[in-house]
């Protein structure tokens, strides 16, 4: 891998993680596409991931910082009974559970049947689908109130299904909120925050497992280049993302993820 792919790969990572159109897919056709091996790029996931994460940290310091805040006043006896982010820090737990059980246990039988282009690319037709309906379902449905623990916990399991290459984890966070009456604006911002411990997790899971010669394969000044572009690209994507959805469906992203789909089945 040169620098020019770092950057390439890393900038496609910041935007495909937030905008719902699966960054583990589109890393897979990008790898395949510059003719890396997508086995051997392991760490490279990894740290873009990273990049991503800290892209969520500066974008919603404002939610961290009332959650870190939140915590230490629970441990010094000083927690307020109506401190808004009490409820907001039990649904990300609670979401973060069937993540949790997904990434220790079929994570690698994931990856070993569905990390390839052909199952890539039918996952992204079946999401754009999914995104469609859960419009549909959104216009004429019952609105809910807000987040409850039982929608926390549907949308966990949403993030599970996200495993999946091609399937985005921002989409399917966010149109799980859909199909449960959960305004776009609202579901996102749950979608991002619950993805820090996901994120998180999954990185040092998958650090863990890779062999002391996985970063040399790569090389250290290419996973800094690709840490600072996929933070630089995912500031600028969640930010856009976050705007887009106060006034515009996921229509477009599901026209988008047809297509590519499509195509790549077409002529792979």
């Amino acid at each position: 891998m040169n620098l020019l792919d770092s950057f390439i790969l890393g900038g496609l990572q910041g935007i495909t993680e937030f905008l719902p159109i699966s960054s583990s897919g589109h890393l897979v056709l990008g790898e395949s596409l510059l003719g890396l091996r997508v086995e051997d790029l392991k760490s490279f996931d990894v740290v873009v991931h990273m990049g991503t994460l800290m892209a969520i940290f500066v974008y919603f310091w404002s939610d961290i910082k009332g959650m870190l805040l939140t915590v230490w006043h629970f441990f010094n006896g000083r927690m307020r009974s109506d401190d808004p982010y009490v409820n907001l820090i039990g649904y990300i737990l609670i979401g973060t559970i069937p993540a949790v059980f997904a990434g220790l246990f079929l994570e690698e039988w994931i990856d070993a049947r569905f990390r390839n282009i052909d199952a890539v690319a039918l996952s992204m037709v079946v999401v754009g689908v999914v995104f469609i309906l859960g419009e549909f379902v959104f216009k004429y449905g019952k609105k809910g109130k807000g987040i409850r623990w039982q929608n926390a916990l549907i949308i966990g399991m949403a993030q599970a299904v996200a495993l999946i290459p091609g399937v985005s984890r921002s989409g399917s966070t966010i149109v799980a909120g859909l199909f449960q009456g959960i305004e776009r604006s609202q579901a996102a911002r749950f979608s991002f925050l619950l993805a820090i411990p996901a994120i998180s997790g999954a990185g040092l899971l998958t650090a863990a497992k890779m062999s002391g010669t996985a970063v040399l394969e790569v090389g250290g000044l290419a996973l800094v280049v690709g840490f600072v572009s996929a933070f630089v690209f995912g500031l600028l994507s969640v930010s856009f993302l976050m705007k887009f959805l106060k006034r515009f469906s996921l229509g477009v992203f599901a026209g988008y993820l047809i297509l590519i789909g499509a195509l790549v089945l077409l002529y792979n």
